[in-house]
Formats: C-alpha cells, sequence, structure tokens
C-alpha cells in the first residue's frame, strides 16, 4: 500500500512568485506562503505566530501562479511534501521542506486600483473556474 505525504495550506504570499525553467525547459515557479496561528495563553493572553512554507508549482501550474499570483495574494495550496538537502557556501549540511503545488485556488478577490475590492477587469478572468489548473 502506498503512503500519503499531503500538504494542504491557506496564507499569503510573502512575495512575487518567481518563474525559471529547467536546462530542458521546464517551467517552475517558487514561492513563499506565510500561514498565521492565533491563539490564547494560560494567562489570557492572545498571540499570533506565523508558519512559512517554501512552494515550488511546476507545469502549466507554475505559468499559471507565476501570471495571477502577487506578494499579499490569499491563497489555498495542496501538494506533495518533499525534502531537499544541500552544502552551504560554510561547508554546512542544510535541509529544507518544500510543498511541491499540485492544485492552487485564489482564496481572496484581487483589489482595484483605487483600493475597492472586486475584479480587476480584463486582466483577470471573471471565472476563476474557467482556468486550467
Amino acid at each position: 500500500m502506498a503512503g500519503l505525504c499531503k500538504a494542504m495550506i491557506i496564507g499569503n504570499l510573502g512575495g512575487d512568485p518567481e518563474m525559471r525553467y529547467t536546462p530542458s525547459g521546464r517551467a517552475f515557479t517558487s514561492f513563499n506562503v506565510a500561514c498565521n496561528r492565533t491563539y490564547t495563553t494560560a494567562d489570557a493572553e492572545r498571540r499570533e505566530e506565523t508558519e512559512w512554507f517554501r512552494v515550488t508549482a511546476w507545469g502549466r501550474l507554475g505559468e499559471v501562479c507565476n501570471q495571477y499570483l502577487n506578494k499579499g495574494r490569499r491563497v489555498y495550496i495542496e501538494g506533495r511534501l518533499s525534502s531537499r538537502s544541500w552544502d552551504g557556501p560554510d561547508g554546512q549540511r542544510r535541509f529544507s521542506l518544500e510543498i511541491n503545488a499540485s492544485d492552487m485556488v485564489i482564496v481572496d478577490s484581487r483589489p482595484r486600483p483605487n483600493g475597492q475590492e472586486g475584479s480587476a477587469g480584463a486582466e483577470e478572468p471573471s471565472d476563476l473556474d474557467s482556468i486550467p489548473f
């Protein structure tokens, strides 16, 4: 029986996505998502903590993420967890846990240029379900 290694997060992009290409020409887009959690301590003090996740989207999904996402957008990301390791410039072994996205849904609406909420016009389709991701 196969195992399960899946992550689902909802959060805000910490910066604009960065799209690159592998040497074979395959597109991939990387971005960070911040997920906030608010809780109350035993002393009735409210606290908030933020957890950051590195997300990589490949192929067509990567192209869509690069086109429609930008810093601050609220997104739902679903995908599998994967780890990487490498040697840093100081010779230390480094490790990273990231999400390889298989699905992305924009949760918020894009603000209009004058600051009002709503669709942005011709740049973003009015029916987001028609986007192939």
